[in-house]
């Protein structure tokens, strides 16, 4: 096998804060609709909207951009030097630190809740959607908990599209070295559309499914779809004749946002728009990298705040499901009477309150987890399963980004 010079991400920095929004859209979406605060909390005030109700979409938003970035990454910069086993011991070391750290965490709590239910401290409350046993464990550990073994939600449950995305990665790896043993860029990108298309015909047609939402339910088709469509946006985006006005790229990138905000909304009522989502995300994705002088879009989206929340979107995503079960524990023990006090004050006010609170312990722990976990265990994972240090930067490259 040849061998990789490794690129650091092509990176277009407001790729990456719209992956931080994403992210925290994802998880207003649980403070949102968790039994726990639909009962507490029974007015939620002006986070009640449809588009954070249905913000679990965005977690195909992830994996088109996904897809983008690793083809900009692995095929459009050296293609012919791609190594596999380079690839998927960077995409592990990537992915896997934080979600054993998290697997351990949750663990650990759930041997904590049954010490102390059993001591008579607390009373037992049923989880929302997590079914925690030593084989969904032990699937967990090797990430295979959402590849068709279970058919439920376990442990720290946000993990369901890590599982789905690392073996997609697998997939992208093969395919890229058929390209290779074919000597053919394009025969890499017609086998990335087939795949997408046939994963979205096999849950059209053969799944019979009404919507996107698939998660351990053959997850790992709906990503495929997005993924590979990321990865044929960097194609489409390359082969652009000319770039009009930087007022018209405004504009195309205003249009694709709003489009994208709107389907979102729509999910809710109407679950058979959300096959349309990876399309009308890819869109507004590609026009960001296609257009990155734009007059408006790109300049709000290299704030430095919302950058900051991009490269700590990861953490964001895996963490929060921890802290909000924590903050589901908190609000029982508070009790209806003090929340109903402060409703009486400002109707929303408690619901309001939950998620700056909640959400604030989000970025304070993920801010922590990315830094030292994340971003540490990362590189001591490279180093113990030897990857290459040597990189050059791809030619695409505009800054630093982390997937």
């Amino acid at each position: 096998m040849t061998e990789l010079v490794h690129r650091e991400k092509a990176h277009v920095l407001p790729l990456d804060s719209i992956r931080g929004i994403a992210a925290t859209s994802v998880v207003i979406h649980h403070l949102l609709l968790m039994p726990t605060f639909l009962a507490a909390f029974p007015h939620n005030a002006w986070i009640n909207c449809s588009f954070f109700r249905s913000a679990w979409l965005l977690v195909d938003l992830f994996f088109v951009l996904s897809g983008i970035v690793m083809s900009l990454s692995y095929v459009e910069g050296d293609f012919g030097r791609f190594s596999l086993r380079e690839f998927m011991v960077r995409r592990l070391a990537r992915v896997y630190p934080l979600h054993i750290v998290m697997l351990i965490a949750n663990l650990l709590f759930r041997l904590l809740r049954i010490g102390l239910v059993a001591a008579g401290v607390v009373v037992a409350a049923p989880t929302a959607f997590e079914v925690n046993n030593a084989y969904s464990f032990l699937l967990n550990v090797f990430l295979l908990h959402s590849v068709g073994l279970i058919d439920y939600l376990s442990w720290n449950a946000p993990s369901w599209s890590i599982s789905v995305e690392f073996y997609t990665y697998l997939v992208f790896g093969l395919i890229v070295l058929l390209a290779q043993r074919m000597r053919s860029l394009s025969w890499f990108y017609a086998v990335s559309g087939l795949v997408a298309v046939a994963s979205l015909v096999v849950i059209v047609f053969v799944l019979d499914k009404r919507s996107l939402g698939l998660q351990t339910d053959f997850g790992i088709l709906r990503c495929f779809v997005s993924f590979f469509l990321g990865v044929l946006t960097v194609r489409i985006v390359r082969r652009l004749p000319g770039k009009p006005s930087p007022a018209v790229q405004g504009g195309l990138q205003l249009i694709a946002m709003i489009a994208s905000i709107v389907l979102v909304s729509l999910a809710e009522t109407n679950p058979a728009t959300t096959f349309l989502a990876p399309l009308v995300f890819a869109a507004f994705l590609g026009t960001l990298l296609a257009f990155p002088d734009a007059l408006l879009v790109p300049k709000i989206l290299v704030a430095r705040p919302l950058v900051w929340l991009g490269r700590r979107s990861y953490s964001i995503y895996m963490v929060h499901a921890l802290v909000v079960l924590f903050a589901e524990y908190f609000v029982r023990a508070l009790g209806p009477r003090p929340i109903a006090a402060l409703d009486s004050i400002w109707t929303g006010l408690p619901a309001t309150l939950n998620l700056v609170i909640s959400l604030a312990a989000v970025l304070v722990v993920s801010n922590f987890s990315y830094l030292y976990i994340e971003s540490l265990g990362g590189k001591l994972l490279r180093n113990a399963l030897g990857s290459r240090p040597d990189f050059s930067p791809s030619p695409a490259a505009s800054a630093r980004l982390t997937n």
